[in-house]
């Protein structure tokens, strides 16, 4: 299934043995801390452009939750991506 790679931790190498590995709540509390500002950023614009603060507040609620979902999973899925990531020993 597509999403048991995303939290893998006995193939090839788990996480203690990857240094260069982030663990899944690493990635949740990123998402949360992300779209807090994410959030906040799409309340002020929508309220500038709607010129409705309830609507703004609105569409930030939709916003907050998609985005983080979206967020988590991109985390997850370039965590398996080799590419760019150094080895400590």
């Amino acid at each position: 299934m597509f999403v048991n790679p995303l939290f893998r931790k006995n193939k090839l190498k788990n996480f203690e043995q990857d240094k260069a590995s982030e663990t899944p709540i690493r990635s949740v509390l990123k998402s949360f801390s992300w779209r807090a500002i994410g959030t906040l950023d799409t309340i002020l614009i929508s309220w500038f452009v709607t010129g409705k603060p309830e609507l703004a507040l609105s569409i930030g609620s939709i916003e907050l939750f998609s985005k983080m979902i979206l967020y988590f999973f991109h985390e997850r899925i370039w965590n398996q991506v080799k590419w760019g990531k150094q080895k400590t020993d």
